[in-house]
């Protein structure tokens, strides 16, 4: 089991200004997220869309800023377990908390934060019978980054602007990766994108590269223990067999609070209560930030998600310490330039904690800039 300072769970823009906070305390961390990309639901669902209320950044999309915020974290290295989903937070005799994965990952934290949102977001399920059982090999919910799909027939499953989009990209791919055939499978011959991308697909269409099969999702064929075809209702009630050798199901995501909802906190209508001080919850060592929580006067924006961020960071460093610790300022401290990697050395003195009292007047001196 590998120990950490700190877990945070959910890496979409408030996770990861979470992460920067907490490595200013010079604070370890390992994070967990169900999707298998950081960002969240800023990168997958608003990755393209403009984002207008970021302090000091005109405009940007939710892909652009989560961009940035990943920037603003490589100096603190954290530790990531994307495509996992917590399942277990347990308090230990000893102190701290067992915080185990869908995947089996087992992490020991002195201290948990809970940036996830509504929930976790999973990808939206397509239901047949027999279907599960090819879940990660024929059947998936999303493909990796320069995955080669050469010689096989993929079936893309959706509607919207994300399954349209990776038929695109799949029959777009360099030749070595790209499949023989691609197929994108809608219940009706109307597809929800930008017209860009709409224009993308008659295009690729007229040029049979995409081929597109229209009817409701009936059933599948299976031989010799292999999916082999989608069978297909049409509107006039027949039977049409679409035959594949890999399904890409792409129906967008569903926030699911799941095991959240058994970890002994207080909740209010299935939203974390927190101190608005320090955005402790009512386990002690557990904070939360961001969409899952409540307190009066909550607003579910971006920004302040990150003023909850940096009072937890701040808020758990105290409780570590056991004491109240002088404020720092990033233009003037030595310290924390020092772990931005922007100072004249960089310090291994780890968490503050560590702090020797040379460097404790330091950071009190540092303290009284403006």
């Amino acid at each position: 089991m590998e120990k950490t300072d700190a877990v945070v769970i959910g890496a979409g823009p408030v996770g990861l200004f979470q992460i920067f906070q907490l490595g200013l305390q010079g604070l370890s961390c390992h994070v967990i997220d169900a999707l298998p990309h950081a960002g969240g639901q800023c990168a997958e669902l608003y990755g393209d869309k403009p984002i207008y209320d970021i302090p000091g950044i005109k405009v940007c999309t939710g892909q652009e800023l989560t961009d940035r915020l990943l920037e603003q974290i490589v100096p603190f290295a954290p530790q990531w377990h994307l495509g996992e989903q917590a399942s277990v937070l347990a308090p230990q005799p000893n102190g701290g908390f067992l915080v185990e994965t869908s995947s089996g990952t087992q992490l020991h934290a002195r201290a948990v934060f809970i940036a996830a949102g509504v929930g976790a977001f999973l990808p939206r399920a397509l239901k047949l019978p027999g279907l599960e059982a090819f879940e990660g090999t024929q059947l998936r919910y999303g493909l990796d980054e320069g995955e080669n799909l050469a010689g096989q027939h993929l079936v893309v499953h959706g509607g919207g602007e994300h399954a349209v989009a990776t038929a695109i990209t799949c029959a777009t791919a360099p030749e070595h990766l790209r499949p023989s055939r691609v197929t994108l499978h809608h219940r009706r011959d109307v597809f929800d994108a930008p017209p860009a991308v709409l224009d993308q697909l008659r295009v690729l269409r007229v040029a049979g590269r995409i081929e597109v099969a229209i009817g409701v999702a009936s059933g599948i064929e299976q031989a010799a223990g292999h999916l082999s075809a989608l069978m297909l209702t049409t509107s006039e009630g027949k039977l049409l067999r679409v035959p594949l050798d890999r399904l890409l199901v792409r129906l967008g995501l569903v926030p699911r609070l799941g095991p959240i909802a058994d970890w002994d906190m207080a909740l209010e209508r299935k939203q974390i209560v927190v101190d608005p001080t320090t955005f402790a919850t009512s386990v002690p060592g557990i904070y939360a930030v961001g969409d899952a929580i409540t307190y009066p006067g909550k607003r579910k924006l971006i920004v302040s998600g990150f003023h909850e961020a940096t009072l937890a960071a701040f808020g758990a460093a105290e409780w570590l310490a056991g004491q109240k610790l002088p404020l720092e300022y990033t233009t003037s401290s030595a310290r924390l330039q020092s772990l931005l990697g922007v100072g004249a050395a960089r310090s291994n003195s780890g968490g503050r904690a560590d702090l020797q009292p040379q460097d404790a007047s330091l950071e009190s001196r540092d303290s009284e800039a403006p």
